[in-house]
């Protein structure tokens, strides 16, 4: 497979994973669907891991692996080099949305727990304690319902698409440097090749 075309595919794959990574960070502004007040919300979400990290932050070198791999291969070597330098950014946006998933999941949520204040219940937890794999425990929280599962499966969510795009980032650091370096596809270096 030529740099142009793979820079394509790895592109395509980039933009649903980016508009999923930005509706969940938008859904952790909404537990259990209920608009509650913004001092409620669990504070990694003001992160904007998912909308800024995940989702801006991989749209944008997503866009230009499309361009780079727009001539259907890799002659142009300075899309190729762009491609790498915004992927290295996609990456870094990546690693920031895992980071910061994987604390929202450490710490947990942000919950009434019946006495009319919000506090993190779960924050000074060992790992052996943790919430995360002791159910009975979850019930500590009043309100909002149901937060400890929606921050799971959000955070989880995210900690995921942020993996994914980390990884094919660096597989397009890989693929550009390979096309910047190259130039054209072998295809057509051996059609060249041939001709003389």
């Amino acid at each position: 497979m030529c740099t142009g075309k793979c820079s394509k595919c790895i592109g395509v794959v980039l933009f649903p994973l980016a508009v999923c990574a930005i509706i969940s960070n938008l859904l952790l502004y909404f537990p259990n669907g209920t608009v509650i007040k913004p001092d409620q919300i669990t504070d990694l979400v003001w992160f904007f891991h998912g909308i800024l990290g995940a989702g801006i932050l991989v749209i944008l070198p997503a866009f230009m692996m499309l361009g780079a791999g727009g001539a259907g291969c890799c002659a142009n070597r300075c899309g190729m080099l762009l491609s790498v330098l915004l992927a290295a950014l996609g990456a870094a946006g990546g690693v920031y949305c895992v980071v910061i998933s994987s604390l929202g999941l450490i710490s947990g949520p942000l919950c009434d727990t019946g006495d009319g204040k919000y506090i993190y219940p779960f924050r000074n937890d060992t790992l052996t304690d943790n919430y995360l794999f002791n159910q009975t425990t979850w019930s500590i929280c009043k309100e909002p319902e149901n937060v400890i599962m929606w921050n799971i499966v959000l955070f989880s969510l995210l900690l995921g698409i942020g993996t994914i795009e980390a990884v094919l980032c660096f597989i397009q650091v890989i693929n550009g440097l390979i096309g910047f370096i190259c130039g054209t596809c072998m295809r057509k270096r051996k059609t060249h090749i041939a001709e003389m």
